[in-house]
């Protein structure tokens, strides 16, 4: 295993990320406890220290069966944990130290390595952050000694972003989402040089954008030359980086956290020539022309109050180009409920991470479909 440094910690520059585990029954809240335990103590073993959860992660279950886990099997002192504050739940100054306790609590820990403001935006940056003090909050916190370094993840354009590192001295990390395909959205690779110019590190999030990139089209992975594995290629265009000290991956399977561990003992700033970095921006090229709505599958978006499946949905739609009409449509009609039954409730597009406008979209979706 690789490391760089967070805040003068020791990080692996492999993150596991707690929010895709596997699962029983197709309920995201029933996570099997005995696999995961079988990948969070096989990633340990083989140097993974960064474990990233959120109070949301699987309905909500994720920080108590991590922390089950890591005190059960003593492996709490092992790992650097962080988890994130859910900003969108702050109604007021007490809410911020009642969610902390609870994660504690549910984390069996007495502190969190890392904490982070989760899925900061301009909204949420002014009128809860601010609003609610939450800052001053994090740092008597940290003073408590409950959490020991502060930080935020984002979702929002350039301009925020910045504008979210210069309002506040105290930040001492962030977490952004990038990859090969992402470098001019959000915060981009224009964000990660800010961020690293004042001083803040960075930790990356959907590196394989939800799951297009480790399997991506025949068409984007031709761009890509064996004998590299198009996940490889996506992480090394991380790993590239010196900016970039954790890359996360939401593992949810043995075959993955093995796959990346390999890959993560060769990472390396500079580790890509220059042929190999236009292969990449040939292969970014050709994924720009056939993408249609930029979902991850996160799935902060569910459940549905009208039973939509909405990344589900999604995915339909963005294969029509991939796979052909015929067999989107066909994935598609295997749904149980279809995107003409959305009522543009939006309450949707007031969580998703990406903006996608699913009001303006599902009437789309389902005009398209119906053809």
């Amino acid at each position: 295993m690789q490391y760089r440094t967070i805040a003068g910690e020791k990080v692996s520059v492999l993150g596991f990320g707690l929010m895709r585990l596997p699962i029983n029954d197709g309920d995201p809240a029933k996570i099997d406890e005995e696999k995961t335990y079988e990948m969070i103590q096989y990633a340990i073993d083989n140097g993974v220290n960064y474990f990233d959860n959120a109070y949301v992660y699987h309905n909500g279950a994720s920080e108590s069966v991590a922390g089950k886990i890591l005190e059960e099997h003593g492996l709490r002192d092992k790992v650097k944990l962080a988890t994130k504050l859910p900003t969108w739940e702050i109604k007021s100054e007490d809410d911020c130290m009642r969610i902390l306790d609870e994660q504690l609590k549910k984390y069996r820990t007495d502190h969190f390595d890392f904490y982070l403001c989760h899925a900061l935006d301009k909204h949420r940056f002014k009128d809860i952050i601010q609003k609610y003090n939450v800052l001053p909050f994090l740092e008597k916190a940290k003073a408590d000694g409950k959490i020991n370094h502060i930080g935020f993840s984002f979702h929002d354009d350039l301009d925020t972003f910045k504008n979210i590192i210069d309002s506040y001295d105290g930040w001492e990390f962030c977490q952004i989402q990038l990859n090969y395909i992402n470098t001019e959205y959000q915060a981009g690779i224009k964000g990660l040089e800010y961020a690293a110019s004042k001083g803040l590190d960075v930790i990356i999030m959907e590196p394989l954008l939800g799951g297009k990139l480790a399997d991506p089209s025949p068409q984007v992975k031709k761009e890509l030359p064996e004998p590299k594995s198009p996940v490889e290629w996506a992480f090394d265009f991380l790993w590239n980086r010196p900016e970039v000290k954790v890359t996360l991956s939401g593992m949810g399977a043995m075959e993955q956290v093995m796959d990346n561990v390999g890959y993560a003992a060769k990472a390396e700033p500079g580790m890509l020539s220059e042929a190999e970095l236009d292969q990449l921006a040939k292969a970014k090229s050709v994924f720009d022309v056939m993408a249609l709505v930029p979902c991850t599958k996160c799935a902060y978006c569910m459940p549905c109050p009208f039973g939509l499946d909405i990344p589900a949905i999604y995915e339909a739609y963005n294969q029509m180009p991939v796979i052909g009409g015929d067999k989107a449509k066909e994935m598609y009609r295997k749904l149980a409920v279809g995107a003409d039954k959305c009522k543009k409730c939006k309450s949707c597009e007031r969580i998703c991470p990406q903006g996608i406008k699913a009001s303006e979209l599902m009437p789309e979706i389902a005009r398209v479909m119906a053809k």
